[in-house]
């Protein structure tokens, strides 16, 4: 089995939805236990539920009609209602294949979640997620990111919404379709900027301050984010960002994008000038042709020789078409328009393991030096022994499969949260906070004796502060992917203290953890999370010189 590069990441990553939110419960349920409350909002009032000190309010709409002539095309006006709307049932999820627990996919999918202490006035700080899922799957309605048990334990305000995904979401027209059609290339994220917009225009009818908004996601919602940092639609609505394990330093350049468009036309049968036919195409067939095309992974590999690497045509997410996306998030420089915000940025110490789990992939396991090098060689030729000579110097004690493990990883989030972080530093504005998270699991990946540690999208559930021994004193049950040690008890809290305090302050901290230094050129400290702390200074010093001598950073 051939390596996966950051070229093709999400070639493999369909199940990642389906198998971390089969661990949650239905967002759909209405307890006995639950209150009722409402809520006015700029279009009519609302009805949630209360239920342990937390009120949640399932899907709301923010944005109106984005199917039949509005498909590509920015959303119809949100109509308001009269009488007082349910909020306790999440909205439709994006187009995509059927959801666990959610309503069947629909193209009219701009609705969003809040959950909140309180509907108070108190101006809590507002985290507004950004699922993950690369640019075609997910939804703000995922088991592991419910927001109960941060807005319950640290006094905050999360929001997440559903936004088009796929072609439904980015497929650049402006060449052909004229003036109605401006921005459709990133529809998808011109859906969250409007869903920030509806937070400023409410939130505080939530007990959320409209003025201390926080943007984060994971993977792909690490690469909106990214995006969002860079969008003058969205600047006015958030005042920080976090981007976790999907560091979007570069997105599609228009050029790419336009010999997509032209492609699946050909596909379709359907000659440029009669592109309208695209509006009658139903979803599903659209669904079916977006499935015969690779994906757009949540970064992009600059190459040393040509500056932007040319990947196969084909898949859809953002494209730098020069308005929406002016220009790539973080190429060649940190964008201008957030030179004021805070940033986080980092990844997974093991973000490999999700894949070799969802790939089946043992033989990794198996590997002896010989082999390792072998194994690199495909993707990164010549340079292969001199990558694994670094990494064996630099790490005498490990394995062969831990090296791997470890230079898969880095390649894949963390040589772009590390350019992040740099170009940040460089621009002189407000900090950068680089983090590594670290905690371990033990969990076995199926066929291996080879644990887990810390996975892709395992710190999901970790953030989240989903990672809580239950309430009513009954004994735990294992985490998806965190195991069953106690100490995720504590990583949990330590990631979202840090978290919810950045998003209050604009600086990470939280008790029994070391003072987080924002990051730097010269020290370059970044901060290991686990159920006990500790900034590093220069951590994968050697690796990272060898990194950029060979072109990759």
């Amino acid at each position: 089995m051939t390596p996966i590069g950051r070229r093709d990441f999400l070639t493999q990553f369909a199940l990642i939805t389906a198998a971390v939110s089969a661990s949650g419960y239905s967002f759909g349920s209405v307890r006995k236990s639950d209150a009722f409350v409402e809520v006015a909002t700029t279009h009519g009032r609302i009805k949630g539920m209360r239920n342990e000190g937390v009120s949640v309010f399932k899907g709301i709409p923010y944005g109106g009609r984005v199917s039949g002539d509005r498909r590509f095309r920015r959303p119809a006006p949100l109509q308001p209602w009269t009488g007082v709307r349910d909020a306790l049932q999440v909205g439709p999820p994006a187009i995509q294949n059927p959801r666990r627990n959610e309503p069947a996919p629909s193209e009219d999918c701009l609705f969003l979640n809040v959950w909140t202490p309180a509907s108070d006035n108190r101006k809590r700080p507002v985290m507004f997620y950004s699922h993950g899922g690369g640019f075609v799957i997910g939804s703000g309605a995922s088991a592991s990111q419910d927001g109960a048990n941060l807005a319950r334990n640290f006094d905050v305000v999360v929001v997440e919404t559903n936004h088009r995904l796929g072609l439904l979401g980015f497929l650049y027209l402006d060449e052909l379709a004229g003036a109605d059609y401006a921005g459709s290339g990133n529809m998808g994220m011109l859906d969250i900027a409007t869903g920030l917009k509806w937070v400023h225009d409410n939130i505080a009818q939530f007990g959320g301050d409209p003025a201390n908004v926080m943007i984060w996601g994971e993977s792909g919602g690490g690469a909106k984010t990214s995006c969002l940092y860079a969008m003058p639609e969205a600047a006015p609505y958030f005042n920080k960002a976090s981007i976790e394990s999907g560091p979007g330093v570069r997105m599609t350049p228009k050029d790419v994008a336009a010999e997509t468009t032209a492609m699946l036309l050909k596909e379709l049968n359907i000659a440029p000038k009669d592109w309208r036919k695209l509006l009658d195409v139903p979803a599903a067939d659209l669904l079916a042709m977006q499935g015969k095309l690779p994906f757009v992974p949540p970064f992009q590999e600059k190459n040393k020789n040509q500056g932007m690497m040319r990947r196969n045509y084909g898949g859809f997410g953002p494209v730098v078409d020069g308005e929406v996306l002016p220009h790539h998030p973080f190429d060649p420089t940190a964008p201008a328009i957030s030179r004021n915000k805070p940033l986080l940025v980092g990844w997974n110490e093991d973000e490999y393991t999700f894949f070799a789990w969802e790939r089946k992939d043992t033989e990794f396991a198996k590997l002896d030096f010989e082999g390792l090098q072998k194994k690199l060689e495909p993707q990164y030729g010549a340079d292969a022994p001199k990558i694994v000579d670094t990494y064996r110097k630099a790490n005498p004690a490990a394995t062969a499969p831990a090296l791997y493990v470890a230079i898969s990883s880095i390649t894949m989030m963390g040589l772009g949260s590390i350019d992040i972080a740099e170009k940040k530093v460089k621009q002189g504005g407000a900090p950068v906070y680089l983090y590594n998270f670290g905690y371990k699991s033990e969990k076995k990946i199926p066929g291996t004796d080879y644990a887990m540690g810390t996975p892709h999208a395992m710190d999901i559930s970790f953030k989240f502060n989903n990672e809580i021994p239950p309430r009513d004193g009954s004994e735990s049950k294992e985490s998806f992917f965190g195991g069953n040690r106690p100490e995720r008890f504590a990583a949990s809290h330590h990631f979202a203290e840090l978290w919810t305090t950045f998003a209050r302050t604009g600086k990470p901290a939280a008790n029994d953890v070391p003072q987080w230094p924002a990051y730097n050129l010269k020290t370059r400290p970044t901060m290991r999370i686990d159920a006990q702390c500790e900034v590093i200074d220069n951590r994968f010093g050697e690796e990272l010189a060898m990194w950029r001598a060979v072109g990759k950073l």
